[in-house]
């Protein structure tokens, strides 16, 4: 879907963003590749440097903007999650920034909801649940970083969504699935690489 190079651009744009936004600065003009003209559904992550825990994480899960203006919205977003305080300038150089270039959601139809169980795959999938209003997501890094199997993974998107964690199991329920390509900074503005989702 994208390229190394296109990856490595997505974090460094997000990076350079998140870092002027915090410091109060007027946003770079950035020369985005013809590529992020498309829609696209994007997240940006900021974890802790070196402990790599979860910082801020906010971002579209579908393609509802052209990817140049989801990045720079999420980028923006991600430093004031409202789960942790505001990033402040402090923090900036104990920071790693990641990004989830998404492909569209699409709904994973099942007879029986246990059939779920065969047709998600760890470390490829990435899950929306959704009932009535209640929505939670949970991107394809996420089990893998838990070391969740795929009930663990439906019953913690249910949580997600503030549903009973059993909850993938009502026909009234809707599963989700997308994929991403993750790419992330190894240390604070160092080198930037692809995610192996089998392999983290």
């Amino acid at each position: 879907m994208y390229s190394d190079e296109e990856g490595e651009f997505a974090v460094r744009a997000a990076r350079v963003i998140i870092e002027a936004y915090v410091r109060e600065e007027p946003l770079p003009k950035i020369e985005f590749p013809e590529s992020f003209e498309r829609p696209s559904g994007v997240f940006t992550t900021i974890n802790t440097y070196p402990m790599l825990e979860l910082r801020g994480c906010i971002g579209y899960p579908g393609p509802y903007f052209p990817l140049r203006e989801a990045l720079v919205k999420s980028a923006i977003e991600a430093t004031h999650d409202p789960r942790f305080y505001p990033l402040g300038p402090e923090d900036l150089d104990h920071i790693v920034v990641e990004v989830s270039l998404l492909t569209p959601p699409r709904l994973i139809q099942v007879k029986s909801p246990r059939e779920y169980l065969k047709k998600i795959v760890i470390g490829r999938d990435g899950l929306i649940v959704q009932k009535g209003f209640a929505r939670g997501l949970l991107l394809p890094q996420v089990p893998v970083e838990e070391r969740w199997d795929v009930e663990e993974f439906l019953s913690y998107t249910c949580l997600k969504a503030g549903l009973p964690r059993n909850c993938w199991k009502d026909r009234k329920t809707q599963v989700f699935s997308f994929s991403g390509e993750v790419f992330a900074e190894k240390e604070p503005r160092g080198e930037v690489y692809r995610k192996n989702l089998t392999k983290i």
